[in-house]
């Protein structure tokens, strides 16, 4: 049923035409005189609709809504104005600004995020984009303001908005497409409400340059082992072996730990100073304990700890002296720099034992969908993309094979390469087939 409404002290009309709900803002504030006013134009309009003969664009001439309805009438007709709507122009539709919108929509949005999420997104939309979308009307936003705006996201400078102040560093292009496609999506949400074509429907994504992965050796390995704190060593045995993030592992409580199945169950994250779900249902998932792991998680066993006890269910396997899980920041500070410098190894985030983790693996020989099932990946995509030159030659794929054929065949050898070596014997036995922990 066709009303008036009022959304930030002012009017606006709310009625159905064929079958779509059109909102139609003006710059008329909530008074009486003009819901009495916007009353009479709204009972015209309903007049005209069930008549057949309402014209939408003559009725709110620049609407966005109007485009959708276009063609009713002849070109003759455009743009006149309709004696029955005089007053109207005071009334001409006005969008909500950007900054308006966008703060209900992140409203209505949070219930479908984590925290670390909402986070993320309430600061790139206050030091992003609120500077220079905030006070623009909804249908004021073009393709070349998104795009210039784009455009000095990616160049060192002064403030976006032009406001003097320090000079702003360039951002990277996976940081530039996040931000954008924050504005594509509340300007999605804004076209779906008052029928517009999103300006940032066909602007492309910037394409990302390649990281390699830096994973460390078995010799680092083993010289970080060997010389980090005592009370670090399980915590860092259990990354280099379960190829874990370090939030999956700061969030790991020992009521995840099966020792039955010799299984961790990774189903929190420890981001932000809470704990949340995994963000994805497939980071939900089971890895395997080797015999490293469970060692380690024996030594961070506390005192009494007996598996079958609720008592340290809740608990976190890794935590600081106050309880709570290890702080990113600190063990990256005063533990894992300072270790590195002091062994002489080239710094790498604490995330290249997951690497390291994910390439011995495929050095031993396991099954691809194995290997992705224990990272969290849904498919093998990312594990053959991101690890392809780590694959060992263990199996003869290295080009070695080939190179071995045609040498032979140029010196009139034999016909087919000899393959040599074989899987290694250590390879890991199938989880089902492995007997229960030995408390």
């Amino acid at each position: 049923m066709a009303s008036i409404n009022v959304r930030s002290g002012y009017l606006y009309f709310d009625f159905r035409f064929r079958g779509v709900r059109c909102r139609e803002y003006t710059r008329f504030t909530d008074t009486s005189a003009n819901r009495k006013k916007m009353k009479r134009i709204l009972t015209r309009i309903e007049a005209d609709i069930s008549l057949g003969r309402f014209e939408y664009e003559r009725y709110f001439p620049g609407s966005p809504m109007a485009t959708r309805f276009l063609g009713q009438r002849g070109a003759e007709t455009r743009g006149q104005a309709r004696p029955d709507a005089q007053g109207l122009d005071d009334a001409a539709p006005a969008l909500p600004a950007f900054a308006e919108f966008a703060e209900g929509w992140k409203r209505n949005k949070q219930v479908e995020w984590r925290h670390s999420y909402r986070v993320a997104m309430d600061s790139i939309l206050r030091h992003h984009v609120l500077p220079v979308f905030g006070d623009v009307p909804l249908n004021e936003i073009d393709r070349s303001l998104v795009l210039d705006f784009r455009t000095k996201l990616s160049r060192e400078g002064d403030d976006l908005n032009g406001v003097e102040g320090p000079q702003r560093r360039a951002l990277d292009p996976s940081t530039i497409n996040r931000i954008v496609g924050v504005v594509r999506m509340v300007l999605d949400e804004a076209a779906l409400q008052y029928g517009f074509q999103n300006p940032c429907t066909n602007i492309k994504r910037l394409k990302l340059r390649r990281k390699d992965i830096e994973p460390f050796s078995m010799v680092e390995m083993r010289m970080i082992l060997a010389r980090v704190r005592k009370d670090y060593h399980p915590y860092l045995t259990f990354r280099f072996f379960t190829g874990v993030r370090s939030g999956e592992a700061h969030g790991l409580r020992w009521k995840h730990v099966d020792w039955e199945r010799r299984q961790i169950l990774i189903r929190e994250t420890f981001i932000g100073g809470r704990t949340e779900q995994t963000k994805t249902d497939g980071s939900q998932r089971e890895i395997y304990m080797s015999q490293p792991v469970i060692e380690a998680l024996i030594a961070q066993r506390p005192e009494g700890y007996d598996h079958a006890s609720e008592r340290f269910s809740e608990e976190y396997v890794f935590r600081t002296r106050n309880g709570m899980p290890i702080n990113n920041t600190n063990f990256n500070n005063r533990v894992w720099k300072p270790l590195l410098c002091h062994l002489g190894i080239k710094y790498r985030r604490p995330y290249q034992m997951r690497h390291t983790c994910a390439t011995l693996w495929l050095a031993a020989g396991e099954s691809p969908e194995w290997i992705a099932r224990q990272l969290g990946h849904s498919t093998t995509e990312m594990l053959f993309r991101t690890y392809s030159r780590y694959v060992p030659n263990l199996m003869r794929r290295d080009g070695n094979a080939f190179d071995t054929l045609v040498t032979g065949a140029l010196n009139g050898g034999v016909d087919s390469p000899e393959h040599e070596g074989a899987r290694p014997s250590s390879q890991a036995v199938p989880a089902h087939k492995r007997g229960a922990v030995n408390d």
